[in-house]
């Protein structure tokens, strides 16, 4: 008899008529899913495209100055029959230029689909642009990136010779990308902005919902390998800054005093020190608290937009707990409530590489086009 994970993945894919998720071989388990695009390279968007920039004010606690998110447009061949615009965000310590990010991109683009991929302060594409690093609850800076998407979004409805439509816009997150996108749509709902509209459509793919039980997991033996990864990439990140850093931020930041060894040995650490004194958190606790979308999200379900949860039992990033709750909040309202979740057994974190090619991007592009008719 199927348990409650499987049922959900599984009535899912029959809603959206689309085969259920089934592993393709060699990448079978949580493990392999998660690291497949380390190795093998799929037909991808180009890293180039069309040159974006986002102005953005200086970080909430005045860090450094005001600057520019980068941001790269790619249009599909015929600009008239344009769907709609995909605001695409990576994850914690990607960019841009990430394989996952460019294949799920070709794709929509292949399916009529203009993608904005853009990069998050600090994202190595767009370096030199913007001073300092982002966080979870980056809302200062999503608010005027989701503002010029919707300029394009006007532009691009402009070409549709006179269809008469508006060309809507979605928003896609991966892995810490969804989060950041939840953040600043809750936000803008709390606000009851009539300036800034809200998107007609969100995918969050293997995003955390609760940061504390992501650090705790992130942090098992298990998971050491994932962790020391992911610290190097936010280390060079923060490194990189041609704005400069603090001394002490420098010096913690390339191990040169052991006794400060300890401050940077974890992401939780690199969090405590870098994320969230930037972005104006008490400390680190306090960060993790306020930038989990979790509790604003079920408090505010029926105001959201769209939106989609894609996420996997066996991910060995992000626990699964929080989207079933979700999903169990989402089924006990029926039809009083605009989110889906989509939890499979298997698929890894942002993985879901199947049979057919990457799944959990057949998904998106599925999906998407349902909402646009």
């Amino acid at each position: 008899m199927l348990d409650l994970k499987d049922d959900i993945g599984l009535e899912f894919t029959k809603k959206v008529e689309i085969s259920p998720f089934v592993q393709r071989f060699p990448w079978i388990g949580g493990d392999l899913q998660t690291l497949r695009d380390t190795f093998v390279k799929d037909e991808l968007l180009s890293e180039t495209g069309e040159i974006v920039k986002i102005k953005v004010p200086s970080m909430p606690n005045g860090f450094n100055k005001s600057g520019y998110l980068l941001a790269l447009l790619n249009r599909p061949q015929e600009t008239n029959q344009c769907h709609g615009l995909v605001l695409m965000l990576h994850g914690l310590g990607g960019s841009s230029n990430r394989r996952g990010l460019r294949r799920m991109a070709l794709k929509l683009i292949n399916a009529g689909f203009a993608v904005l991929r853009l990069n998050l302060r600090g994202a190595i594409p767009g370096r030199g642009f913007a001073s300092g690093t982002y966080s979870a609850k980056c809302n200062s800076d999503l608010e005027p990136a989701i503002r010029k998407a919707k300029e394009i979004a006007m532009f691009l409805e402009s070409e549709k010779l006179g269809s008469g439509k508006p060309v809507p816009l979605f928003g896609v997150g991966i892995s810490l990308g969804g989060t950041i996108l939840l953040n600043s749509c809750l936000e803008l709902i709390g606000l009851r902005s009539k300036e800034v509209s809200l998107l007609d459509g969100l995918i969050c793919i293997s995003s955390p919902l609760d940061l504390i039980d992501c650090s705790a997991e992130i942090e098992k033996p298990r998971n050491w390998f994932y962790q020391r990864w992911l610290l190097q990439r936010l280390i060079r990140q923060t490194l990189a800054d041609p704005f400069g850093i603090k001394d002490s931020e420098r010096d913690a930041l390339l191990m040169k005093q052991n006794l400060l060894f300890s401050k940077v040995s974890s992401i939780r650490a690199f969090d405590s020190l870098i994320t969230a004194p930037r972005w104006g958190f008490n400390d680190v606790d306090d960060y993790y608290a306020n930038a989990s979308p979790f509790k604003s999200l079920l408090e505010n379900s029926f105001k959201m937009p769209h939106t989609l949860f894609i996420q996997s039992v066996d991910d060995p990033w992000v626990p699964f707990k929080a989207t079933r709750k979700l999903f169990e909040k989402v089924n006990s309202l029926g039809g009083d409530t605009r989110l889906e979740v989509c939890l499979t057994s298997h698929g890894g974190h942002n993985g879901f590489h199947g049979i057919n090619g990457c799944w959990g991007d057949d998904l998106v592009e599925h999906w998407l086009l349902k909402l646009v008719g």
